[in-house]
């Protein structure tokens, strides 16, 4: 009788880890995550437990406590238990148990990026810092000489001094830490453009070169005249002449630019209308792209002094005031 129930316990001892058995390999070898992406975020000091019962929440295990019992298993066989990393992840469609525990515990969290474009003024990118629902915001209502005190810049307006790019970070980076890097790599893009500029330029700083890069930036969307309108920039500051830039006036119009500009703000004196001051105005008026620095760097040679825009966003050349104004006739007046 005795060895009847031995025997009867274990035939059922070993159906029973049969079926264990079983079940763990149908759970390592199945999907756990089956229809679409699934974001997961990890918060820092999570338990393992913590961590699959979450799992658990946003996908729904198929056998939860057999499910939860597996993954600790799976973890504890590849030694990840205490291995998993804080962030946030990405799981991908077919995902497997341990291919996740390998994902958690390789740190390799979802990637955030925030553009910045070039011609952009620094308060559009505040408010596109603003705006990034990923980033930690720590800027808010500080004004923009703490933030460049912050930075650790020496400068004390912002404008022009971020470089135009894409950026890419983990969730919960600061607006500061993006501002950083974008400082940073304008300031190396400026110090390396501006050790192999052209001789005999009328600059005499980086920044000066940035402020003009700036306009020429704003000048024009079409990249192979760049350097033809840094040129015609450079050649009227070697004459001593004002460069009449309607973007410099329009920045320094602010928020009373409405979309056209006025004989009236032609003539009205501000700092940055080159209609009535000489020389650059005193800081850029936009972020400049490599190109654009280059360009004032590297100016195109020729006579030409002057251009005004032809109607399909690029521009018509002139060497002379009576050139120029019979290109104005044509091409903005209309007159022929």
């Amino acid at each position: 009788m005795i060895l009847r129930s031995l025997a009867i316990l274990l035939l059922c001892l070993c159906v029973a880890l049969t079926w264990a058995w079983q079940n763990y390999q149908m759970f390592i070898a199945r999907s756990i995550v089956p229809e679409e992406p699934v974001i997961i975020e990890i918060e820092k000091g999570s338990s393992f437990r913590s961590i699959i019962q979450q799992l658990d929440i946003q996908i729904g295990f198929q056998q939860p406590d057999i499910d939860k019992l597996w993954f600790k298993v799976l973890a504890r066989q590849q030694g990840l238990s205490n291995q998993l990393k804080a962030g946030e992840y990405q799981l991908s469609v077919g995902m497997t148990p341990n291919e996740f525990l390998i994902l958690l515990s390789s740190g390799k969290t979802l990637q955030h990026s925030i553009t910045f474009p070039e011609g952009w003024a620094f308060k559009q990118i505040r408010q596109a810092l603003i705006a990034d629902k990923n980033l930690k915001l720590t800027l808010t209502g500080i004004s923009d000489a703490e933030i460049l005190q912050k930075i650790g810049s020496d400068y004390t307006q912002p404008e022009g001094l971020f470089f135009p790019d894409t950026y890419v970070f983990t969730k919960h980076t600061t607006d500061l830490v993006i501002l950083q890097q974008a400082y940073q790599k304008m300031q190396q893009v400026l110090s390396e453009q501006w050790a192999s500029k052209a001789e005999r330029l009328p600059l005499k700083t980086a920044y000066e070169a940035l402020i003009l890069a700036s306009i020429v930036e704003k000048e024009t969307a079409v990249p192979p005249e760049r350097p033809a309108i840094a040129g015609v920039f450079i050649r009227r500051l070697k004459k001593g002449m004002r460069l009449q830039t309607d973007p410099t006036v329009i920045y320094g119009m602010g928020e009373s630019y409405q979309g056209n500009i006025s004989k009236k703000d032609l003539q009205t004196l501000t700092p940055y209308n080159t209609y009535k001051i000489k020389g650059l105005p005193p800081t850029p008026i936009a972020m400049p792209g490599t190109e654009a620095i280059n360009a004032v760097l590297h100016p195109a040679e020729g006579n030409s002094l002057y251009f005004v825009a032809n109607g399909d966003g690029s521009h018509i050349f002139s060497a002379t005031l009576l050139e120029h104004n019979r290109a104005v006739n044509t091409f903005q007046r209309k007159q022929q």
